[in-house]
C-alpha cells in the first residue's frame, strides 16, 4: 500500500466552466475533499478584463488549493483566445512532471488547449449535458467526444446521464451528487432569519439556485398571481437571460446570491421549497441536490 501512495500523482488540474466563486456546487464540494489528498489547480475559463496584455491570476484557496484565472484582452477570436490559452498552460506546465498530474475536466472546452499535455491520467466529470444549455459553443460536441476519446475514466453527474452517456465510454460511471445533510439540517434549529427575509410576512415559498434559461418564468408570475398571501423568495444570480423578463410582484422577492453557509438560515424560514425547472432540453438528464438538501432542513419539497 506504501509504494502506491508513493506512485499516485500528487497534483490535480482542473478544467471547469464554472468559477470557483459562483454558486457552491459539485466542483466545489469535490475538490475541497481531494485537496486533503491533492494540490489542487482549479483552472476558469478566462475573463475579458485585461487592458493591454494577457496575464494569469493565482489565488489560494485553502492549504493545497489555488485558483488560477486568465485574463484576456477583448475582442480576440476564438483560435486567438484557445492560441493563448495554450501558452498559458504551457507555461503553468513548464518544468513540472506530468506523471505527477491528474486532468479533472467538468468544461470540454478546455481539450482545446490543453489536450497535447499527457498527464498520469485524464478524468471526465460530465455533471450536466452542456450541449443542450442555451448558447452552448457549436464546438462543444465535437470535443466532448475528442476528451471521451483521452479519459481514463468518465464519471456522470446522475443516472438519467449516465444512460445516455454509458455506450460512449469504456469506463463510464454513474456518480450522483450527494449533500451535506448536517449543514442543511442546522435550518430546523435556527431561530433568527436573515434580516432581508426577516420583516418578509405571510407563508414563504423559496427557491435557491441559479436563475437562468431553465427557470420556469410563467409558473412563478402564475403562482404570484393566484396566490397574492404567498410570499414567493427566490435566492441566485441570474445569468444567460434578461432580468427584464423576470416576473414582478409585490408577493416576488428576489434577495440575490447567497453564500453556501447562508443557505440553512434563510431555509429556517420557509415554509414550502420549490425546484421550479422548465421540462426541456436543458433540464432533461439534471438530478437537482436541492430536493435532500430541502428535505434536510425539514422543508416540504414541490416540484413542477
Amino acid at each position: 500500500m506504501a509504494n502506491i501512495i508513493k506512485t499516485f500523482p500528487s497534483s490535480l488540474m482542473c478544467f471547469s466552466h464554472l468559477r470557483w466563486d459562483f454558486v457552491y456546487q459539485r466542483p466545489q464540494h469535490l475538490l475541497s475533499r481531494f485537496s486533503n489528498l491533492f494540490k489542487i489547480y482549479f483552472f476558469e475559463e478566462p475573463l475579458l478584463d485585461a487592458s493591454y496584455r494577457e496575464y494569469l491570476s493565482f489565488s489560494k484557496r485553502g492549504p493545497n488549493l489555488y485558483v488560477i484565472v486568465p485574463h484576456l484582452i477583448a475582442g480576440l477570436s476564438e483560435l486567438q483566445i484557445n492560441k493563448i490559452l495554450t501558452g498559458m498552460v504551457d507555461k503553468f506546465l513548464l518544468n513540472k512532471d506530468l506523471d505527477d498530474f491528474v486532468f479533472w475536466y467538468y468544461s470540454p472546452m478546455a481539450v482545446a488547449f490543453s489536450d497535447k499535455h499527457n498527464p498520469k491520467a485524464v478524468i471526465y466529470d460530465c455533471m450536466d449535458e452542456l450541449s443542450a444549455f442555451k448558447n452552448a459553443p457549436r464546438a462543444l460536441s465535437a470535443l466532448e467526444k475528442k476528451l471521451m476519446k483521452n479519459a481514463d475514466v468518465m464519471f456522470t453527474g446522475g443516472n438519467s446521464l449516465y444512460e445516455a452517456k454509458k455506450n460512449q465510454h469504456a469506463n463510464v460511471h454513474p456518480f450522483p451528487s450527494s449533500i451535506e445533510k448536517d449543514h442543511f439540517e442546522r435550518a430546523r434549529k435556527i431561530k433568527q432569519q436573515p434580516k432581508d427575509q426577516l420583516h418578509i410576512d405571510g407563508p414563504k415559498i423559496g427557491f435557491y439556485g441559479v436563475i437562468d434559461e431553465r427557470f420556469d418564468i410563467d409558473l412563478i408570475k402564475d403562482i404570484a398571481e393566484r396566490k397574492p398571501d404567498w410570499q414567493i423568495i427566490l435566492l441566485g444570480p441570474v445569468v444567460k437571460i434578461d432580468r427584464e423578463i423576470l416576473p414582478v410582484n409585490k408577493n416576488i422577492h428576489y434577495l440575490g446570491p447567497k453564500k453556501y453557509q447562508e443557505l440553512p438560515a434563510y431555509l429556517s424560514g420557509w415554509d414550502v421549497a420549490l425546484i421550479p425547472f422548465l421540462l426541456n432540453e436543458s433540464t432533461r438528464f439534471i438530478s437537482p441536490t436541492k430536493t435532500p438538501e430541502y428535505l434536510s432542513a425539514g422543508i416540504p419539497v414541490k416540484m413542477w
